[in-house]
């Protein structure tokens, strides 16, 4: 999750008190800004002074933050309201929901209560949210860029420093980012699940057919993001760590010598602990090491990305932790070491099979599966009127319903992977982006993989996934719909999204019968 850490333990703490895992769900909520009269992309103005008065009418504590002197969030007990990379693309992460039998209700109640504050702030500045996962209309200029995006300074170390063109996903790209915790102990199967089978998600929740209004010619054209930014990149390893893996990994060993090995270059490092990688005061290491070869240095020289002053970096163990957002599948392992070890610690650790994850139980680690392939969606008068409330109520909380129904059932995911084939399900990722149900092969694993995950659910809890069975038996996603809608529009681009936005604008929660306890 963006700031709040999903709370699950391992075997024991320092003092020898045991951690029991305990599991948990959380949501990242990314939301397309429309102008509610147009729909055109619109950066938000007002909206976080009107989302705090929201808030606070209800009785709920929110502290703003702030970038240049400009609000860009509110924190508070149930969620971090915020932005992604511009101020049209609005994050929400919830804080963690306690898992297992009706925690995907629980989670349901908490995003559609979010999704109304937000919904009932957006109109002091005259917008709505969309039910898309890249904004039709909106364009990538360098203007629009400017004007748009966030301060924050790791941008200007990617864009300035790494070559990466940031702007590429300016136009408001939006996921429904799906955060499961797992035991440390199943973190890497659990990971190579979530990678493998990221094909069926990526078509299930496709939703982004236009981009810069014009068809794409993909269902799910936001996964095509990464070349776009990393391919003219400085380092080639940017572009590496965004690519399918060649085979499956073996243990967390492995996974990070992947993610930090030869071949690699490390992010700027912060000039004092922190676990905001956004927005820390950094320092780039000389020579651009990977992170392995910094850490086992004593010392390494560096320049600051702030003011361009030298200074010596003393690697430390939670440069290691803080380096974990470095790579861009579609699906990432997060965690939090909750007693931090030594750096010594972890370098003998990563040496020996198996050594890290027996480390990270020692330090009681939080650790969970972050799911990038699923397209942000939301109720809309479409869906309602095509697939009735039960598929409508369900879509907010869909994918977090097919992850953790995977992992709940992860001996049978990972059957799978081994039928399938590592290299067979690798295959998979561009069909469904491209064709989505229409390709035979993402059909097929679409059914078998909801098979899985409704295994995997509470009999109770299987509810959650009438969106994408929804889809599976009709072959028509969210990106079929607004294809429909777009192609029967008369006129040009803006025409097209007028009547985008009167059948793809997220509706209200509390257009469901029964739905308006927002308690939590």
């Amino acid at each position: 999750m963006k700031a709040i850490t999903p709370r699950t333990g391992s075997s024991s703490s320092k003092n020898g008190a045991p951690f029991s895992y305990r599991p948990r769900l959380g949501l990242e909520m990314e939301m397309v800004v429309a102008d509610a009269q147009s729909g055109a992309s619109l950066p938000v103005r007002r909206y976080f002074e009107a989302l705090a008065a929201v808030k606070r009418r209800k009785g709920v504590d929110c502290e703003p933050y702030y970038l240049d002197g400009r609000c860009v969030g509110l924190s508070t007990a149930r969620a971090d309201c915020g932005l992604d990379n511009g101020f049209n693309l609005l994050e929400t992460a919830l804080a963690p929901i306690e898992g297992g039998k009706g925690g995907l209700e629980r989670l349901a109640v908490a995003a559609n209560a979010e999704l109304a504050d937000t919904l009932s702030a957006l109109q002091v500045d005259g917008a709505c949210v969309l039910s898309a996962s890249q904004h039709p209309t909106c364009g990538r200029d360098a203007e629009w860029y400017r004007r748009v995006c966030v301060s924050r300074p790791i941008y200007r170390e990617l864009r300035e420093y790494r070559g990466w063109h940031h702007w590429e996903g300016i136009d408001a790209k939006a996921q429904n980012g799906a955060n499961t915790s797992v035991p440390v102990r199943d973190a890497i199967r659990a990971l190579n699940v979530a990678v493998a089978l990221a094909p069926a998600s990526i078509a299930l929740f496709a939703n982004s057919p236009i981009e810069s209004g014009r068809i794409s010619g993909y269902k799910e054209n936001r996964m095509r993001l990464w070349p776009h930014v990393f391919a003219p990149a400085r380092f080639p390893g940017d572009l590496y760590l965004s690519r399918y893996p060649a085979r499956p990994f073996r243990d967390l060993a492995d996974f990070f010598h992947w993610m930090f090995g030869p071949g690699t270059v490390t992010r700027g490092l912060p000039l004092e602990l922190s676990d905001d990688y956004k927005a820390a005061p950094t320092a780039l290491p000389e020579g651009d090491p990977c992170l392995q070869d910094f850490l086992r240095a004593a010392r390494w020289p560096a320049r600051r990305m702030d003011n361009g002053q030298g200074v010596d970096l003393v690697p430390h163990a939670q440069h290691f932790e803080y380096s974990q957002i470095g790579q861009f599948l579609d699906a990432r392992l997060r965690y939090k070491l909750h007693t931090p070890p030594s750096l010594a610690d972890i370098l003998r650790a990563w040496e020996q099979d198996g050594g890290l994850e027996a480390l990270f139980e020692q330090c009681g680690a939080d650790a969970y599966i972050e799911a990038r392939g699923p397209g942000a969606a939301f109720a809309d008068a479409d869906l309602l009127e095509e697939a009735g409330d039960e598929a409508a109520r369900s879509v907010i909380a869909a994918p977090s319903a097919l992850q953790a129904g995977l992992l709940g059932n992860l001996d049978e995911a990972c059957r799978l992977l081994q039928n399938r084939t590592w290299e067979g399900l690798g295959a998979l990722r561009e069909p469904a982006m491209r064709f989505g149900l229409a390709h035979e092969g993402v059909r097929s694993l679409c059914a078998e993989v909801l098979a899985i995950a409704r295994d995997g659910l509470d009999a109770g809890d299987r509810r959650w996934l009438a969106y994408p069975e929804f889809v599976l038996a009709t072959g028509r996603s969210a990106a079929d719909r607004m294809l429909d809608t777009w192609v029967s529009a008369v006129g040009g681009p803006e025409a097209r999204m007028r009547a985008v936005l009167g059948r793809h604008a997220a509706l209200h929660p509390d257009v469901f019968e029964g739905q308006t306890r927002y308690r939590v």
